[in-house]
């Protein structure tokens, strides 16, 4: 006899078919196989005494602070850990309990619904502005069309195309001179009718250049704002354009300054539940959803939502992760810009793991080779 360990993050689908395990008990233990822990803030005491019940009557449990049996205190925080099958039955019982367990139910229905991507598309970076942070992805109309022909050789699904810096501390210059920075480039793509090889994506806020790259052809409106202007939300929805919804604290000019947030997870899943709703009632379509990596964040935010990002998978969304070469590498391991690959190769893995599927990079053959190589590693 021999007992190998196998990796909690096998296809145990297609593992117990190979097996010879039948559809029914395939089905009844890939539920079994997949496990939730979900951190449940500020629950109405009797609702917790519910819960913890309901739990272990069907296997799974809920940690709760001590007094809660005897409601101690009107609220408490409390952790639920329970797989998959136990979640869906969960989401049905706690439909019909008091204390706000109704809402709580429909919370666990959506979690409980969370399918991993099986495709990750590689959003390259390219910068028409001499103050962008990392110099090797600026470019100039001399070297556009090459530089957009080597990205698209080296595996880029989408080029996202900037004029401005939004780095910290960056001020903007305006919508004229972000267009005239622009114009060349528009210009090259709707010659070359290059958006017919590639998506492309404006990395901008401002309604008049967003207009004019929509009608040469880019087709996704990456937002640093998260759709703050309505004309924005306007545009995206008369082109049929995916809308890419960032979160940031203050602005480029005050996000780094001692950004704090009550619960990080809770207060982003709020903003994006918030402009969802926004994009939506002006008829926008396809939205992703970014958490802003270092955008109004400390290294311990930046950390949190890596690690926790498939929290955000509950709102249906693809989710976007940029952290190409930013400082939260350096404040791990002290590092100049050009010397920071290694450490967004592993950012970005693990935020691939973790349920993103798009990844904005400005090393698109590196990244191409590394997410290739994951994929063939979680394909056995």
């Amino acid at each position: 006899m021999q007992v190998e360990k196998l990796s909690n993050t096998l296809d145990i689908k297609r593992t117990l078919k190979e097996l010879g395990v039948d559809s029914g008990g395939v089905a009844i233990m890939t539920a079994k196989a997949q496990h939730h822990i979900l951190f449940i803030r500020s629950l109405h005491v009797g609702a917790a005494n519910i819960l913890k019940q309901d739990a272990l009557s069907i296997g799974a449990d809920l940690a709760v602070p001590r007094g809660t049996v005897i409601a101690a205190t009107k609220e408490v925080d409390c952790i639920l850990i329970a797989t998959q099958r136990q979640l869906e039955l969960l989401g049905k019982k706690e439909a019909a309990q008091p204390f706000g367990l109704k809402e709580l139910a429909k919370e666990l229905q959506k979690i409980a619904s969370i399918q991993k991507p099986w495709h990750v598309a590689l959003m390259g970076v390219l910068n028409a502005n001499d103050d962008s942070f990392f110099a090797a992805s600026r470019f100039s109309e001399k070297n556009a069309l090459e530089k957009l022909h080597a990205m698209i050789e080296e595996g880029a699904d989408i080029i996202d195309i900037g004029g401005v810096s939004s780095r910290p501390n960056s001020l903007y210059v305006g919508e004229d001179e972000e267009l005239r920075r622009l114009r060349d480039i528009l210009d090259v793509i709707r010659t070359h009718r290059l958006y017919e090889r590639v998506r492309f994506s404006l990395d901008s806020y401002a309604p008049k250049v967003i207009e004019q790259a929509l009608e040469s052809g880019f087709n996704i409106v990456n937002d640093i704002t998260g759709l703050e202007n309505d004309e924005v939300c306007k545009l995206c929805a008369r082109y049929d354009a995916t809308a890419v919804i960032m979160h940031m604290q203050g602005s480029p000019q005050t996000m780094q300054q001692n950004p704090e947030y009550r619960s990080i997870l809770s207060d982003i899943g709020d903003f994006f539940e918030q402009r969802i709703s926004k994009a939506e009632s002006f008829g926008v379509k396809n939205i992703v959803l970014d958490v802003g990596i270092g955008f109004g964040k400390t290294l311990e935010h930046n950390l949190m939502l890596l690690k926790h990002h498939e929290h955000f998978m509950k709102f249906n969304k693809p989710l976007l992760v940029g952290a190409s070469r930013k400082s939260m590498i350096d404040a791990i391991v002290p590092s100049r810009i050009e010397e920071r690959l290694p450490g967004t190769l592993a950012i970005h893995l693990e935020a691939v793991r973790n349920g993103a599927s798009i990844i904005r990079a400005h090393d698109v053959k590196e990244h191409y080779q590394a997410l290739q190589v994951q994929k063939a590693i979680h394909s056995i």
